[in-house]
């Protein structure tokens, strides 16, 4: 016999005996996990999770003093430290191998001034930004100009082979403006009548967003097709929020870390309100519900319309160094691989254009979930005796920036990804009292899963899916670039079953939170948050993390996760 396998044929051998393994070890394992999360010393440790210390770290965080947190600012300095000192006094350890609590983010901001303008059949339709439109251009340059381009209407702008897609059908997008909807191909259910709005779960996961349906990809499509501008019509209920929420978000600087091939993005990339995309149709000729329609099947092709797009972006850019914040908690015999719990400590920052507040507090987005980290944090250093995987407390910058933090540390992690056995993000709190269920955005995806189902269940609770799978909220935090580089991420939210409140109070209330709170200056404490639900959320996510760094195996995404070839891959390799 050979004394080593070709790559392919090893693969496969070890793969096979990790099924066979997990198969076998499926039931003791379980069994360990519920006795390790169950045990008296680790729910002790849990119960250092406190209210009012949470309550006290998010009035911190969000303080007007902080100024919105936003990177590259006198917020993000006061917020860095702040973060420091706090794990210095639970005695963690620097996270960054350098002896030091950071890791350094270098970033290029853009900041965009731009004017812009459609013109059909001689009519020429005024946009003022940022009421009307958003337009940015992520080019280390001091202008972009896009003179006359023809607009053309692409449906949802998806290739996507597994479903048959294409919304191109082989037409040259080259120097053109491609104007698209907002989430998926919204495909009826077979034998849909005309009102019905049931979809088609076959096709893009029905109800669900897929990838497709991110603006991120939007724009990474546009870029493949050599397209000039690629502008998104906002639809409030596709997008999953308000325009206003568009608007604050990119009219503010955006950041990215520097890459190979920046220079091949497309040149404009913005949103534009639906009302003015609708008189840009009629203009044209064109009625937008109609076009909807047709977009919505696997035979729509691209409407050239009879107008011009006119971009003018003037940029300030400038080179930053930013910073994640990162603590550790070492583990005992193998210390070497890790959990990681993730938490975004930026917001949107000061809009100075703005009468009255013009501070994006951002306290429940995320100071919530930084004071989180931290509790999770003091409930280690209450455990009596250490785990065997080592646990990292990682709270990154740019989140609001399109995850630009977690990217940066997922394409230059501090540990290994293949030493990491998963990352469990928080991103938002329960602030408004206790539940019977926990929502796991992307329920199914990984074995982290299960081990959060089985710690709930001990305690009389259950996992629920997410109530609102259109929003795609598993492609909007931290956890997804650690997901994409293969490590099994667990993405939790509140659940919306209230004890002791009314059927439907949970979805009242998250949609009271979108629609008034959301990346706005209202997003503050306020005098009603009551954290009980919190604190049950942070222990149960404390004592998950502990049985995963406990557990010898490590998490697995499970078969038909998008995830699954890459971890698979990557646990392979020698």
């Amino acid at each position: 016999m050979p004394r080593t396998l070709s790559p392919v044929l090893a693969l496969a051998v070890i793969l096979c005996v990790a099924c066979a393994v997990q198969s076998k070890d499926s039931s003791s394992s379980a069994t360990f996990a519920d006795s390790t999360a169950t045990d008296s010393a680790v729910v002790a440790a849990a119960r250092a999770v406190s209210a009012d210390s949470l309550l006290q770290h998010i009035k911190d965080l969000s303080a007007d003093s902080m100024e919105g947190r936003a990177p590259g600012t006198p917020g993000e300095e006061k917020a860095v430290a702040y973060l420091t000192r706090q794990f210095q006094a639970l005695g963690l350890e620097p996270g960054n191998p350098d002896g030091t609590f950071i890791q350094k983010v270098d970033l290029i901001g853009y900041k965009a001034h731009p004017t812009a303008s459609f013109t059909a059949r001689g009519k020429t339709i005024a946009l003022r930004y940022p009421d009307d439109y958003i337009a940015n251009s992520r080019h280390k340059r001091a202008e972009t100009k896009v003179p006359a381009s023809d607009v053309v209407f692409v449906g949802y702008g998806v290739v996507a082979p597994e479903y048959g897609w294409d919304d191109y059908k082989g037409q040259d997008m080259h120097g053109k403006t491609m104007l698209m909807l907002v989430n998926d191909p919204a495909v009826p259910a077979p034998g849909a009548a005309p009102n019905d709005s049931a979809l088609d779960s076959a096709m893009f996961k029905g109800r669900a967003m897929t990838y497709y349906g991110r603006w991120t990809y939007k724009y990474e499509i546009a870029t493949a097709k050599g397209a000039d501008a690629a502008i998104i019509i906002h639809e409030t209920g596709p997008a999953g929020y308000p325009y206003e929420v568009v608007r604050s978000s990119n009219s503010a600087e955006q950041f990215d870390v520097p890459s190979p091939g920046a220079e091949k993005r497309v040149p404009v990339e913005g949103w534009i309100r639906l009302d003015k995309a609708k008189e840009l149709l009629r203009a044209a000729g064109l009625d937008f519900d109609s076009l909807k329609a047709a977009a919505k099947r696997k035979d729509f092709k691209p409407a050239a319309l009879d107008a011009k797009a006119s971009f003018d972006v003037k940029i300030d850019s400038r080179e930053i160094q930013s910073k994640n914040v990162v603590a550790r908690f070492a583990g005992g015999d193998a210390k070497d691989e890790y959990v990681v719990y993730t938490a975004h400590w930026d917001h949107l920052g000061r809009d100075t254009s703005l009468k009255g507040d013009q501070i994006f507090n951002g306290a429940l987005d995320n100071a919530s979930g930084t004071a989180a980290l931290l509790e999770i944090a003091r409930a280690y250093t209450k455990l009596a005796s250490r785990p065997k995987r080592s646990v990292l407390f990682l709270s990154v910058t740019a989140e609001e920036k399109g995850l630009v933090g977690a990217k940066y540390y997922a394409q230059h992690p501090l540990y290994p990804l293949a030493n990491t056995a998963a990352d469990i993000n928080m991103d938002g709190v329960n602030q408004w009292g206790k539940t019977s269920d926990f929502t796991v955005i992307g329920l199914g995806n990984s074995t982290l899963d299960d081990v959060l189902t089985r710690v709930l269940r001990a305690d009389g609770r259950t996992a629920r899916s997410d109530p609102e799978p259109e929003k795609g909220f598993y492609y909007r935090s931290d956890h997804f670039e650690f997901a994409k580089q293969g490590v099994p991420a667990l993405d939790p939210e509140s659940g919306i079953d209230y004890v002791g409140k009314p059927n439907g109070y949970g979805m009242q209330k998250r949609d009271e939170y979108t629609n008034k709170d959301y990346h706005k200056p209202s997003d503050e404490v306020k005098p009603n948050w009551d954290l009980s639900g919190a604190v049950d959320d942070l222990r149960t996510l404390f004592r998950v993390g502990y049985v995963v760094a406990q557990t010898s195996a490590m998490p697995q995404w499970k078969p038909g996760t998008e995830f699954k070839a890459k971890r698979d891959s990557m646990l392979a390799k020698p």
